[in-house]
């Protein structure tokens, strides 16, 4: 597929990462020269400097036979007006555009055919807030991850010392909840994936990947680790897009407090949050936290736009006594390092955003895409279509289906009826199929699975 992405920022360089390794012809737009050389420097791929919106760019980065243009600029207006050149003047086929600002989101209507031609709004400061939002949903998960419309949820939990499955196999997991439909999907110890068999016993510290129905995730978070208390209390620091976002999707179910250091931006939240407290302070300073009492905080989020300042506020946080803390970083060098020390949970925009994307680029019909452990790992939610002559998974039991080394498929969505995949599953037309790869270049050949043969009409 040729694909021009528009942008060299953190999303956009992530995006060509992930998929210049997938045969995809890759070219980046960026103004600046340097961010595009060091791209080139150890990518494969074709990079031109100048204006994403401007056409004669756009003519030299190939949009005369593009499948499809990303445009993920740090500007709104640019990415829409690109979508806007590529469909006026080359025909592009698909055209995805990053769109912040929610006084643009707040008029769907503007992202028609008639006039803002563009096929898939990415907003990565919805797509944070709904991933933070579901963590603090499920006390005690390190990700939780939507499929099926929600229906079907996939789990990281972190097995602890204690937990009633820790040092037995996983086929005693059966035993333990027999009104429960589970499935371990994979597990990593030290940072290396195994793949999960009845007699696989789970450590303590093992990071462990199940698949299950929403309303079944607590009981089997249960076996593995001791279910924390639900949560009551969250601080959020930071009255930003993301911080204004979390307190409104949370504020009614739970007590926030946002800290917001700026007073013109802590008066405007202020006003547009209805039950949420929002405090004029910085949340790295010792001493307001303690007056908020932050030791009977069940969950610090720290959300600015300053990874160091997130870093360093959930750190202190954690160490006066918040029972959990978060930390949005953009930087992924930082990720691994925080999440070994007294930070919880990091959060990356990055991977968040960039699933989102997968899921357009995917061949086959692939409607879900969830990128995992740092890009190395897929979640993956497929259609099955055609018949047993057309396709080589449909009317097949999931042991006959020749499944790349570290796949496994973990549940099937019917309808409405979730149902968790066993050897004998037989998946038939139409099934949602969500599968989880530990190695995302085996990517080619599951898209090959699930593409209809020419003998399909």
């Amino acid at each position: 597929m040729k694909i021009i992405i528009l942008g060299a920022g953190q999303v956009g360089s992530s995006l060509a990462a992930n998929l210049v390794n997938e045969a995809n012809d890759i070219t980046v737009v960026d103004t600046n020269p340097q961010l595009l050389q060091a791209l080139q420097d150890r990518l494969d791929l074709r990079t031109i400097t100048g204006q994403a919106s401007h056409p004669d760019v756009l003519l030299r980065a190939g949009a005369e036979d593009a499948d499809m243009i990303i445009a993920v600029t740090n500007s709104d207006e640019t990415n829409m007006v690109a979508c806007q050149v590529a469909y006026s003047l080359f025909h592009t086929p698909t055209k995805i555009a990053r769109v912040r600002a929610l006084e643009y989101l707040a008029h769907p209507q503007l992202f028609t055919q008639d006039s803002l031609p563009i096929d898939v709004l990415i907003s990565p400061e919805q797509l944070v807030t709904d991933y933070v939002y579901r963590l603090i949903e499920h006390p005690g998960a390190l990700q939780v991850l939507d499929f099926a419309g929600g229906r079907v949820q996939l789990v990281a939990v972190r097995a602890y010392y204690g937990g009633p499955l820790v040092g037995h196999q996983l086929k005693a997991l059966r035993d333990q909840l027999p009104r429960v439909e589970t499935r371990v999907a994979a597990i990593f110890r030290r940072g290396r994936p195994i793949i999960p068999e009845g007699t696989t016993i789970i450590e303590a510290d093992d990071e462990v990947f199940f698949i299950a129905a929403k309303k079944d995730i607590r009981a089997v978070m249960g076996e593995l680790r001791r279910l924390e208390h639900s949560v009551r209390r969250v601080i959020i620091a930071g009255g930003g897009n993301i911080g204004k976002r979390l307190a409104k999707a949370l504020e009614g179910r739970y007590q926030v407090k946002v800290v917001e250091h700026t007073a013109t931006r802590a008066r405007t939240i202020a006003e547009e949050l209805t039950e949420s407290i929002v405090l004029h302070g910085d949340a790295a300073d010792e001493e307001l936290l303690m007056e908020e009492n932050i030791e009977d905080t069940d969950v610090f989020c720290a959300v600015t736009n300053d990874d160091e300042a997130n870093i360093l506020s959930a750190m202190l946080a954690k160490r006066l006594g918040a029972r959990k803390v978060m930390a949005l970083i953009n930087r992924t060098a930082y990720v691994d390092l925080v999440e070994s020390g007294e930070i919880d949970i990091a959060v990356s925009p990055q991977q968040a955003t960039i699933g989102s994307l997968l899921a357009h680029v995917r061949r086959g019909d692939v409607v879900m895409v969830h990128s995992l452990r740092r890009g190395a790992a897929e979640a993956i939610e497929a259609v099955a279509h055609g018949d047993e002559r057309s396709s080589k998974v449909v009317g097949r039991a999931v042991e006959e289906i020749k499944l790349p080394h570290g796949t496994t498929i973990g549940a099937v969505v019917r309808g409405n009826e979730v149902i968790i995949a066993h050897r004998d599953t037989v998946i038939q037309a139409e099934d949602h199929v969500i599968l989880f790869l530990v190695d995302k270049r085996r990517i080619p050949e599951v898209e090959r699975l699930f593409q209809v043969g020419v003998t399909f009409l």
